[in-house]
């Protein structure tokens, strides 16, 4: 059992996970990524995003996607896990911890100011499994979102310049 940084070749496995992560989710048909655009996101010219993966008994089953953010508050850079993933069957081995000990050492190791994440509030057993870390709920903030029509509208573009 072990955590380490993606690499290229996980890229397909990668893309699995992203799937069950969002039938996990109760969101099976949002997945829009393909394997190009998440090679592009993490290996391309100008990545966008990095990966953790965990790995047991020689078999990639689970991740960690992040990125980072920055606070004007604190003047430093910052961690965004944006999806923590473990296949079911791998649940209990330590590998989500192991996952989230990982960002945090990458936190510790850069200067970063914080390590920060959503989970969706019908997810208790996640919501147990943070708390027990130290991990604190931010619950006076609202999460607002723009996307589709709406994002171009407010862009003031013309849909022809939307990329995908």
């Amino acid at each position: 059992m072990s955590v380490r940084r993606a690499v290229p070749a996980d890229v397909p496995v990668l893309l699995e996970l992203v799937h069950e992560l969002a039938v996990y989710e109760r969101e099976p048909g949002a997945v829009e990524a393909t394997v190009p655009m998440l090679h592009t996101a993490l290996f391309g010219d100008s990545p966008n995003a990095h990966c953790h993966v965990a790995v047991l008994d020689g078999q990639v089953v689970g991740f960690a996607l992040w990125y980072v953010t920055f606070s004007t508050w604190k003047g430093l850079p910052g961690l965004w896990l944006e999806d923590l993933f473990v296949r079911p069957a791998a649940r209990g081995t330590g590998l989500g911890k192991a996952l989230l000990q990982a960002l945090a050492g990458v936190c510790v190791d850069r200067g970063y100011a914080r390590f920060e994440w959503w989970v969706l509030d019908w997810n208790a057993p996640a919501i147990g499994f943070y708390r027990s870390l130290g991990a604190v709920p931010q619950d006076e903030w609202t999460t607002f979102r723009v996307d589709g029509d709406a994002l171009l509208q407010l862009s003031g573009r013309p849909s022809s310049s939307r990329r995908g």
